[in-house]
């Protein structure tokens, strides 16, 4: 590892140690990017149930979650049920007022949240938080001003990865797991 790597990697465990609200992109983040539309109109997507889980260990550690998405979606609202996120904005055109309204709303700071996005649309936020991260398929002008950039991909495990980072990063990972170790 270089010494630049060493200290990117060093900078992105300490931003994580503060985060106590953490954001997702949806498409390209827990779905592949992909977007699957029938005959009748209807808008499917793949969410992975590894990321799921990760976003659980998040919440049930005391960390909230939420979710910024440009596009509408019933699967994302539906996802987000299943999920217990009740922070959850779409049709966001503007993703940096969305995410200062939510901070201004949680009475946070902008270095308490983290933000995981995979496409320009998602600077403004990325480039306002506190921990940055997104996934390898992302454009480098995206990977070059994040803090953590995940080896697995969006819809794959990439949000797994990043929840499990950051509850590594505030020593929460093993109690995180030790309750399904019963």
């Amino acid at each position: 590892m270089s010494a630049q790597a060493g200290e990117r990697a060093k900078s992105a465990i300490e931003r994580a140690r503060a985060v106590r609200l953490m954001l997702f992109d949806v498409d390209g983040v827990l779905t592949d990017g992909r977007i699957y539309l029938s005959d009748r109109g209807e808008e499917t997507k793949a969410f992975n149930s590894r990321d799921g889980q990760g976003i659980k260990l998040l919440r049930e550690s005391g960390i909230r979650v939420g979710l910024i998405s440009a596009r509408n979606s019933r699967t994302v609202d539906r996802r987000a049920t299943e999920l217990g996120i009740e922070l959850v904005r779409q049709g966001a055109s503007d993703k940096a007022r969305t995410f200062a309204e939510l901070l201004g709303g949680l009475k946070l700071r902008a270095a308490e949240a983290g933000y995981m996005g995979d496409d320009l649309a998602d600077l403004p936020v990325l480039t306002r938080c506190g921990f940055a991260a997104s996934v390898p398929s992302a454009p480098e002008a995206v990977r070059t001003r994040v803090h953590y950039v995940a080896l697995a991909g969006g819809g794959d495990g990439a949000a797994r990865e990043v929840c499990e980072f950051i509850l590594a990063a505030q020593d929460a990972l093993d109690h995180a797991v030790s309750k399904y170790l019963v």
